[in-house]
C-alpha cells in the first residue's frame, strides 16, 4: 500500500502509464473490414427489427439522435453486452462475443463515426465510450411503451379475461409455497380469489396517466402520440373499463365479466389498429406509433 502511495504521489501511476486511458468512438477504434462483417450479422440477425439502415422498425434506432442520447457517455463494452445477452429478440444469447463485437463495429460505421486500421477488441471495450449528448431538460420515463404494456396492461388485462373462464370465488386457496422458496409462487398465495381482480383492475385504471407521460418513447423509438385526440380516446376508454371491472369486481359478480372482457377486448383491440399493428400483428409494424 505504502509503495502505491508513493508512486501517486510521484505523478508515476497514471492511466497512460498502464496503457488504460479512455477513448471516444470517435478515436477510430475499429477497422472497416470488422464493420463489414458486423453487417453481413446485422442484415440475417437484425434487420428485421431494427431497419436495413439502422432508421429503426418494430425496434428502436442503432444510429441517429435518439440512439445516441441514449447512449450518452456509456462505454462501448455496455452495447456489446446488450447485443449479446438480449439479442436477437426472439433468441437471445445466440450470438457469440465476437459477432457482437463486431455488430458494434458495424453501428458506429452506420453512425458515420471514423473507421481507423486496428480492429475493436475485447481489451478495448471499457476504455472506449459514446460521446456525451446533452438532453432535454427533465427526465425521460424508465419504460418505453412496449415495456409498459407488456409489465403492466398485458399481464393484469389477462387476471381480467380468466374471470370469464373460473370464478374467483370459487377457486381453491393455493396453500404456501414450500422448498425451495419462490417469491412468486409465494405471492400468487397472498391476495387470492377476488382481491386480484380487484388489483388488476385499479392497475388497468392506474395506467392511463403512464400512457400519457410526455416523452415516452415506442419500441421502434418514435414519440408515444401523447397529444393525438383519438390516443386520448383510447387511453379514456381502457380507464372507464378499468373502473366498471373494480365495481364488479367489488360486487363479486362473476357473471359481469363476459360483457367487462368483450368491453375490455375492444378498448385494447381499438387502439392497437391504429397505432400497434401497422404493417404487421402483435407489434411487429414498423410504423407503429404513427
Amino acid at each position: 500500500m505504502r509503495v502505491l502511495c508513493t508512486v501517486a504521489l510521484t505523478g508515476a501511476f497514471s492511466l497512460a502509464g498502464f496503457g488504460i486511458q479512455s477513448r471516444s468512438i470517435t478515436d477510430s477504434v475499429y477497422s472497416t473490414k470488422q464493420a463489414a462483417r458486423g453487417q453481413q450479422i446485422y442484415q440475417a440477425q437484425c434487420a428485421g427489427c431494427h431497419g436495413d439502415k439502422m432508421e429503426g422498425a418494430s425496434g428502436p434506432p442503432l444510429a441517429g439522435e435518439s440512439f445516441l442520447s441514449n447512449w450518452s457517455a456509456r462505454p462501448v463494452v455496455n452495447l456489446v453486452d446488450k447485443i449479446q445477452k438480449t439479442m436477437p429478440f426472439d433468441s437471445p444469447g445466440s450470438l457469440s462475443r465476437q459477432q457482437s463485437i463486431d455488430l458494434a463495429a458495424d453501428i458506429l460505421q452506420t453512425g458515420k463515426f471514423p473507421a481507423g486500421q486496428a480492429e475493436l477488441n475485447e481489451a478495448g471495450l471499457t476504455r472506449t465510450s459514446f460521446p456525451t449528448v446533452q438532453k432535454a431538460a427533465g427526465s425521460a420515463p424508465e419504460g418505453n411503451l412496449a415495456e409498459l404494456m407488456r409489465d403492466i396492461a398485458f399481464p393484469n388485462a389477462n387476471i381480467i379475461f380468466n374471470v370469464q373462464l373460473k370464478d374467483p370465488g370459487a377457486q381453491v386457496k393455493k396453500p404456501p409455497a414450500s422448498s425451495p422458496f419462490d417469491y412468486v409462487d409465494w405471492g400468487s398465495t397472498v391476495y387470492p380469489g377476488w382481491l386480484a381482480i380487484d388489483q388488476a383492475a385499479v392497475a388497468i385504471t392506474e395506467t392511463a396517466p403512464l400512457l400519457l407521460t410526455p416523452g415516452r418513447k415506442c419500441q421502434n423509438g418514435r414519440a408515444v402520440p401523447v397529444d393525438r385526440a383519438d390516443w386520448k380516446r383510447y387511453v379514456s376508454e381502457l380507464v372507464d373499463v378499468g373502473k366498471l371491472a373494480r365495481r364488479a369486481s367489488q360486487a363479486r359478480n362473476f357473471e359481469a365479466f363476459v360483457d367487462i372482457s368483450e368491453k375490455l377486448n375492444d378498448a385494447c383491440a381499438n387502439c392497437h389498429k391504429v397505432y400497434r399493428d401497422k404493417g404487421g400483428t402483435e407489434g411487429s409494424g414498423a410504423t407503429r406509433c404513427q
